[in-house]
């Protein structure tokens, strides 16, 4: 799977709406894969990228049911909740490592990188984690289950600066390439299912598998 990502003129505005500028420009990808059985619940879940000069920003929309969110704190096992995910390579070889970063509905994040691709990650610190602009439509607790349809969205940007205090970071720039998935998971809500972007060949979900991370080529428009 290849992904383009254009640089916006102006850094993305993060409580702007999925169809508001800058937002509206950028082109959605949509999670249509899924990982062990087929899910009975399969939620559309559609997510954009955008990249300034300095930072990359992500937003994602789910059309959802069965939705909750219970981790209290950042680093928390978010993936149980109604949750999506980004896993990236800051260059275009996995070798050197990647990070995941894992949010709920209610913006909860855990966030980590994976030196050399080892599956146990290094914890982004906290004061790191807090400083990363976020927003996010539900409450930051949801519990009980919401059972009927709703639809939310979670986004954020990532400093490559902050980016760099862990790893090498090739920022981008007309021609860069990184490696990336995107997932939607929530393992424990009463309908389980794990989705991606680019297909991942595995008898069992298991995000952690770079090898099958798709290309994310960045433009300059």
């Amino acid at each position: 799977m290849m992904a383009e990502v254009k640089k916006m003129g102006s850094p993305p505005v993060i409580g702007a709406a999925w169809d508001e500028p800058p937002w509206k420009d950028a082109a959605p990808l949509l999670l249509r894969h899924w990982m062990g059985t087929r899910p009975d619940h399969f939620p559309k879940t559609e997510v954009k990228i955008a990249w300034d000069n300095d930072s990359i920003s992500v937003m994602f929309r789910v059309e959802d049911r069965y939705v909750c969110a219970v981790a209290k704190d950042h680093q928390d096992s978010v993936c149980k909740d109604s949750c999506v995910e980004f896993f990236f390579t800051p260059g275009p070889e996995i070798s050197p490592g990647y990070f995941n970063l894992e949010m709920n509905c209610g913006g909860t994040m855990l966030f980590h990188f994976h030196p050399e691709g080892r599956k146990e990650g290094v914890e982004i610190s906290r004061i790191d984690c807090e400083s990363i602009v976020t927003t996010h439509q539900l409450p930051r607790m949801v519990y009980p289950e919401i059972r009927k349809t709703v639809t939310w969205s979670v986004a954020y940007s990532l400093p490559f600066s902050l980016l760099e205090r862990y790893c090498p970071v090739i920022r981008p720039a007309r021609h860069v390439l990184w490696r990336g998935n995107f997932y939607k998971c929530a393992d424990n809500t009463s309908h389980p299912h794990w989705l991606c972007w680019s297909p991942i060949d595995y008898p069992k979900p298991d995000f952690h598998l770079p090898h099958f991370f798709g290309v994310i080529t960045f433009l300059e428009s």
